[in-house]
């Protein structure tokens, strides 16, 4: 079945990306979706091809291709394994932004969320004071593999907590000023981290700019190719910190990094991981920790090892921790299956795959799993929640401000919310 093939600019660069691909193969042991399904067009090599057929017009839009499309997760391990340099994260980019329909019921609904983070993080300490996360373990376990409402509502984690994660009074002069991303997500379920980011930060001498008005990065519609939605969402971001002055900006959630820099592009402010951050201090290993004699499990999360390209920053750091046996995940499988909303969207592929993680980490005698993005961390302690299994699930930096000795020197800079502190 054939059809009209798109623009033909876009077709043109479509097909151009598309034939770097020489159909190795070699992708398809680090595909997520083909690990589940042992299917060709759930493959990145298929995907290619689809993609392919479908800008020459020798293959007819439909739900089958959209499918196969959609379902990927775009953790983007194909790119690190292939060895023709195909640009697949742009190829599905591209494509997604031409053919991706416009945002269905639970997509509008997920925007018009985040694009409220207070509204997020009101709706979140409801849902904490009612105790739902205790009892939607079960619900969540009657729906799975189903998509759907049920599932979503399931999903709901508790607020995490930040004792413990008051900011030290030791500190060695101030450096330099630094913003903090708090994200939309990330701002109600990741505030832990954000506690513990101002913990070390302010410790090691930074003044921590966090502006008001500050929300979503975009990533969540980018992924799904409405970058119109992207830019509106992350407008405010990009208003509140561009009035910051600050040259860097932080972000905690790896998965975030690319939608970040995305929204900031053009400001001269750089955007870094938190985690690379810090393992990049010289003076981070000045800082004393506390012993702890506890397996801990590392996760590495996708946006962690390919885009940010910083594998081995948490382990670096979690290793100056006097007495701690870090044990990190095995390689495979690539992808927990969190990728953003595709955890919510295509339970079919992503418990699976949550599975196979979970799995491993009960395997390794760990208490504790660390990992550096927010949407894995939901994603897998809601498996473990559902599995009736207790263990912490946090942000390496968050143990690292747990152990964190106060040497009670002078204060530590407060962190600023004024947008034009300076």
């Amino acid at each position: 079945m054939s059809a009209s093939p798109p623009d033909r600019s876009l077709a043109a660069d479509l097909v151009e990306l598309a034939d770097q691909c020489v159909l190795c193969g070699l992708c398809l042991p680090v595909c997520p979706t083909y690990r589940v399904t042992r299917t060709e067009a759930e493959s990145p090599r298929g995907r290619i091809s689809l993609i392919k057929a479908l800008a020459e017009g020798a293959l007819a839009p439909g739900a089958g291709a959209a499918g196969h499309l959609e379902r990927c997760l775009s953790c983007l391990s194909c790119e690190r394994a292939c060895p023709s340099g195909v640009q697949y994260g742009r190829l599905l980019s591209l494509h997604r932004e031409k053919a991706a329909p416009a945002p269905d019921r639970q997509q509008y609904l997920l925007y018009a969320v985040i694009a409220r983070p207070r509204l997020l993080r009101a709706l979140a300490r409801i849902g904490h004071w009612l105790g739902l996360a205790r009892w939607l373990a079960p619900l969540a376990r009657r729906s799975r593999p189903a998509s759907g409402w049920r599932r979503w509502i399931a999903q709901i984690p508790p607020l995490p907590s930040t004792a413990g994660l008051a900011p030290a009074t030791h500190r060695s002069g101030e450096r330099g000023r630094v913003g903090l991303f708090l994200g939309c997500v990330a701002s109600a379920f990741d505030r832990d981290t954000h506690a513990a980011a101002r913990r070390l930060l302010g410790t090691l001498g930074y003044r921590v700019v966090e502006p008001a008005g500050q929300g979503c990065c975009g990533a969540l519609a980018l992924q799904a190719g409405h970058r119109d939605v992207a830019g509106s969402l992350a407008a405010s971001t990009r208003r509140a910190f561009a009035g910051t002055g600050v040259t860097t900006v932080l972000v905690s959630a790896s998965g975030c990094h690319a939608g970040l820099c995305d929204a900031l592009a053009g400001d001269g402010i750089a955007v870094r991981e938190i985690g690379e951050f810090l393992a990049a201090d010289a003076r981070f290993a000045d800082l004393a920790f506390a012993p702890l004699a506890q397996r801990v499990a590392v996760h590495r999360p996708c946006s962690l090892v390919n885009t940010v390209r910083a594998a081995t920053a948490p382990a670096a750091l979690l290793r100056h921790i006097p007495g701690i046996e870090l044990v990190e995940l095995p390689e495979q499988p690539r992808c927990c299956g969190a990728a953003g909303s595709h955890f919510l969207r295509h339970a079919a592929i992503a418990d699976p795959l949550r599975d196979e993680r979970l799995d491993q980490f009960e395997h390794s005698g760990a208490g504790l799993l660390a990992t550096s993005n927010i949407g894995c961390r939901l994603h897998l302690a809601n498996g473990l929640r559902e599995r009736g299994r207790p263990a912490d699930v946090l942000h390496p930096i968050t143990l690292l401000a747990r152990q964190l000795k106060d040497r009670g020197a002078a204060p530590t800079p407060p962190a600023s919310r004024d947008a034009g502190a300076r």
